[in-house]
């Protein structure tokens, strides 16, 4: 077995292909036309679209899978019969390269007859630090903000003409969905620490946004995951941090820094800030020096540090401040962070990623600052594992002082057992104590009928968590625009 990634034309075959982070390397691989595969039991427009570009996608996973790029037979002719070792490393060679998450289990048919087929096997993690080495690569870690900041920096660069090749955790509509193929030498990819496979990049610049204890599944303290993002750190040739936090600030020491604070001697700071429900403005200085004004779409303080963090990016490659503010300046987002789901009977839908206690805070806040005079904030939420809900519920049960009307639904597992010692519903009794307007729905279906008795025209609907919770929307906002019934 093979212990490097090969793009040299050997194919790849991903288990699991439709996940976010998955989806995004198949892209890139088969858009630099290397032969792609890959299965998933859901089909979803993100597959179809690998399929749009060659990749092949089956819609079961079973061994035979793996031998879709197997070659039918050896040659026949008598001019170019091979030997049985020559037939043999042929058909060796056409074996894929199989890509697997951490959430495929050794039970899967695929991963077991890779391993009885001795295929090479890679961790999606693997991929991407090859794909790291293999370019200038900015890549963006962080517990929260990932997705946002590598957006922003990746969408900077494309509208400064640098045709970036891009690997982020969301869709983006500039370049249709998670990822894209540019053809110059810069590379802007999210890092993911959920698993601990951090440690394996090792990008030119390296950027922390923040460093909190988020994935308890698989982490025990902040202690573990800091060890994570110091052996990142450690990988990278210039290290880019907010030292707003205080954890990046006193136990990585970033070589660049910035901060939302004049006071702090941040590399990088703001002042004349503007938090409107349109958008933020804000004075940047860089080492003491005004650059100019920036003008951002996106609300609230996190995204104005996490635009801090693009500018900070942007200087460092040699951009000037002009072109890094007029490319920030029409940077929309990324899907399902604060996103924008329409208006049905004159209420407002917003759909958000949101599932750790800052995250809702910081989401909350935003649609706080959105909000009209009078109108409602209803967080709709979803909690997302029953780990993270167990560890974090004191944190949660106060993360929603912005709301007005909060509606919880039971626990998305992702995966996880129920081990009894959480729920949805005692998340709720929590939040209780902290906010009385709290009531809890146990499914999806008595969420959507909940919100549709309960909502009013002029209410602000904001849909939190990593689950599936966001996939009533549509239903609900169509309902309330039918015609009311008459009746006899």
């Amino acid at each position: 077995m093979q212990n490097s990634v090969d793009f040299g034309g050997r194919p790849f075959h991903f288990i699991g292909v439709g996940g976010i982070g998955m989806s995004a390397l198949a892209h890139v691989l088969a858009q630099r036309n290397l032969p792609v595969s890959g299965s998933d039991l859901r089909p979803n427009h993100i597959t179809r679209r690998l399929e749009s570009i060659g990749a092949h996608i089956f819609g079961k996973q079973e061994a035979s899978n793996l031998e879709f790029f197997k070659p039918d037979s050896p040659p026949k002719d008598k001019e170019s019969v091979l030997n049985p070792q020559e037939i043999l490393n042929s058909t060796t060679e056409k074996l894929p390269q199989v890509i697997c998450s951490t959430a495929i289990n050794t039970n899967n048919l695929e991963y077991k007859a890779a391993l009885e087929l001795n295929c090479p096997i890679f961790h999606r993690s693997d991929v991407l630090a090859a794909l790291i080495a293999d370019y200038h690569s900015i890549a963006v870690a962080g517990t929260h903000g990932k997705t946002t900041t590598s957006s922003m920096i990746g969408y900077m660069l494309l509208e400064a003409g640098l045709d970036p090749t891009i690997l982020v955790g969301g869709e983006v509509d500039a370049w249709s969905g998670n990822a894209r193929l540019g053809q110059s030498r810069y590379l802007v990819a999210e890092a993911d620490e959920s698993d601990g496979s951090l440690v394996k990049h090792a990008p030119e610049i390296g950027i922390i946004t923040n460093i909190e204890l988020d994935h308890p599944d698989h982490y025990e303290t902040l202690d573990e995951v800091v060890e994570i993002f110091q052996t990142f750190a450690r990988g990278c040739t210039t290290l880019v941090g907010s030292i707003d936090c205080e954890t990046v600030r006193d136990r990585l020491k970033p070589t660049i820094s910035y901060s939302l604070y004049s006071d702090t001697n941040a590399d990088y700071t703001v002042t004349n800030v503007d938090y409107r429900a349109d958008g933020t403005t804000a004075l940047v200085w860089e080492r003491g020096k005004t650059l100019g004004v920036l003008n951002l779409r996106l609300l609230s303080k996190h995204n104005l540090s996490n635009a801090l963090a693009a500018v900070a990016v942007g200087r460092l490659l040699g951009l000037e401040f002009g072109e890094i503010a007029k490319g920030l300046s029409t940077f929309e987002g990324a899907r399902r962070r604060f996103e924008f789901r329409g208006e049905a009977n004159g209420i407002t839908f917003i759909d958000d990623y949101a599932h750790h206690p800052s995250e809702i805070r910081a989401t909350l806040a935003a649609a706080r600052l959105q909000a009209r005079p009078g109108q409602r904030v209803v967080a709709i939420f979803q909690p997302h594992r029953y780990s993270r809900t167990l560890t974090f519920l004191e944190e949660f049960a106060e993360s929603f002082s912005y709301a007005d009307l909060v509606v919880l639904t039971d626990i998305y597992s992702a995966g996880e057992p129920n081990l009894g010692q959480i729920s949805g519903e005692k998340l709720a009794d929590e939040v209780a104590k902290y906010n009385s307007q709290v009531t809890y729905q146990p499914t999806l279906t008595a969420v959507s009928e909940y919100l549709l008795q309960t909502l009013r025209r002029g209410d602000l609907a904001l849909f939190l968590g990593a689950g599936n919770l966001n996939q009533i929307i549509p239903d609900v906002m169509a309902t309330l625009c039918q015609p009311a019934q008459a009746t006899s």
